[in-house]
């Protein structure tokens, strides 16, 4: 969501309440980068935990801009660790945490990394799992912007993909689905914008818009609040996204001549959409 950049998050927030209202799902997540756990946002952060008897919470690496720990974010949205699992009816949930410090091959910027310690635990959680699983983590496993040690994570799924009905993720802010070692990874697109940095920054709103959230002049923002679906067949590993679609807010990312992502990327991946999609059951 970025509250904290987007112009309109808490409309934004609204209209994803207010669908699911309607849809009556087992459960709400929300993938992260939701909030800096500022008291300007306790009241969006308290709006979204009201909103469903069960919701849950994935950390972003942008929840804690500002110099928050990651334990006062945990706090704030009232998470009772970094990474978890839960038993949500016919399914096993495990939630990652993608910011470990420690990256041997880190050339700065925000943490992108899954450490020993977590690794351990996510194998005794697949280990033990006697139900299908639905993997979430921020940053992605597999496709684009990966973390640092995707190869060594991917191949730890890899040798329980008989279990793992999806991993999905945020961050990269793309539409993109890979099937890598038997597991199926998506991305679900920001509910916001895509970020193009400050080298291409320009102003697709009013004046007094950029002057009030600064950072907005460094994104393409989406016209419309993205979300996604997810409905699960656990007995027959079905799974099927209902995604949505939107319209940039001036110019796109190409518009601008963005080169960050490749050519078929761009044409294949950066869109203000998240694309529905289904797989057919577990892969074997």
């Amino acid at each position: 969501m970025h509250v904290d950049i987007i112009h309109d998050g808490e409309a934004r927030l609204q209209n994803f309440l207010d669908h699911m209202a309607r849809e009556k799902p087992d459960a709400l997540i929300q993938m992260g980068d939701f909030a800096i756990p500022i008291p300007e946002n306790a009241m969006t952060i308290r709006t979204f935990n009201e909103a469903h008897p069960q919701v849950f919470h994935v950390l972003g690496n942008h929840d804690m801009d500002g110099g928050f720990s990651r334990e006062a974010v945990c706090e704030a949205f009232g998470m009772t660790a970094r990474y978890y699992s839960a038993d949500l009816g016919s399914i096993h949930l495990i939630v990652l945490d993608g910011n470990d410090p420690g990256s041997p091959s880190n050339k700065g910027g925000y943490p992108s990394y899954i450490d020993p310690s977590q690794q351990a635990w996510l194998i005794a959680e697949l280990e033990k799992s006697s139900k299908p699983v639905l993997v979430v983590c921020h940053q992605p496993i597999a496709g684009i912007y990966t973390i640092d040690n995707s190869q060594e994570i991917q191949g730890i799924l890899s040798r329980f993909s008989s279990k793992i009905l999806l991993a999905i993720n945020g961050h990269a802010h793309v539409d993109q689905h890979v099937l890598v070692g038997g597991v199926n990874y998506l991305h679900i697109n920001s509910a916001s914008y895509y970020w193009v940095g400050e080298k291409l920054a320009h102003e697709s709103l009013p004046q007094e818009v950029h002057e009030k959230y600064p950072a907005l002049k460094f994104t393409c923002p989406y016209s419309d609040c993205l979300f996604a679906l997810l409905t699960i067949d656990p007995e027959s590993g079905k799974v099927s996204v209902e995604g949505r679609q939107s319209q940039w807010i001036g110019p796109s990312p190409t518009d601008l001549g963005y080169t960050i992502l490749t050519e078929a990327e761009q044409r294949e991946n950066l869109k203000p959409e998240i694309s529905n999609f289904r797989i057919e059951g577990l892969v074997v």
